[in-house]
């Protein structure tokens, strides 16, 4: 037979689990924002060889704000081709079903903002270095500040492949050229989301490389042979030159 002490050992461990299930952080629905990698409602421009893959759209404006990409419509005109991208390319003035495609899309991408800005639990941590996270290991969870975030030296995030991380950041995120952020542990960068609210947005310096989803109120601005491995989903323009 089993004895009480034993039935409570194991109640106890299940009440265990249950709580760290609970306080988890769930990762940001991107609705059909997720079927992008870059969006932006006013525009997407590009120099040098820039090589994206995925699909990328804007919307409200039209195909006049998707810049060096040299696009070829295909011949039902819901989407345009280029070498630079190995998937389609969607704007607001192609045939339908398309313009009703990027309302939607759009609407989710704000959506998804909304969503990760307006989070908060018990366990979240504000001010992390004072807004210079530079060289810093982080778990994974829910992060805030109230001013902008600087990153120039490599940041590691440590979690496993279920582990999110939510970074609220009031005004600008600045990554110092050559910086990365690197996963361990089998972290993923599906479930990252950098939420960048105001300033004039987001700058990725020169050969950096960043992981995750990037939703950002302003402009997302990828600075010469810089890379992104996830989604740049903005609110206004998203400047390329020469990324992956």
């Amino acid at each position: 037979m089993i004895n009480n002490n034993f039935k409570f050992l194991v109640f106890a461990m299940i009440l265990v689990l249950l709580s760290g299930l609970v306080s988890a952080q769930s990762a940001v629905n991107l609705g059909t924002a997720g079927d992008f990698v870059i969006l932006s409602k006013t525009g997407i421009s590009t120099t040098g060889v820039t090589i994206i893959t995925g699909d990328i759209g804007v919307s409200p404006i039209d195909s006049t704000g998707i810049t060096g990409f040299g696009l070829s419509a295909d011949s039902s005109n819901t989407f345009s081709i280029s070498s630079l991208v190995t998937g389609k390319i969607y704007a607001a003035d192609y045939t339908s079903p398309t313009p009703a495609k990027m309302t939607t899309a759009i609407s989710d991408m704000e959506t998804a903002y909304t969503d990760a800005t307006g989070r908060t639990e018990t366990n979240i941590v504000t001010e992390l270095g004072a807004g210079d996270i530079s060289g810093k290991t982080i778990t994974p969870g829910l992060y805030k500040w109230g001013t902008g975030v600087l990153i120039t030296s490599d940041v590691t995030l440590s979690g496993n492949a279920n582990d999110v991380w939510i970074f609220q950041i009031a005004q600008d995120l600045t990554i110092g050229s050559g910086t990365k952020i690197i996963l361990t542990g089998g972290a993923q960068a599906k479930n990252i989301f950098w939420v960048v609210g105001g300033g004039t947005g987001v700058e990725i310096g020169t050969t950096a490389h960043v992981e995750g989803n990037i939703l950002a109120a302003n402009m997302i601005n990828l600075r010469t042979g810089a890379t992104l491995n996830g989604r740049a989903l903005a609110q206004t323009a998203v400047t390329l030159d020469a990324n992956v």
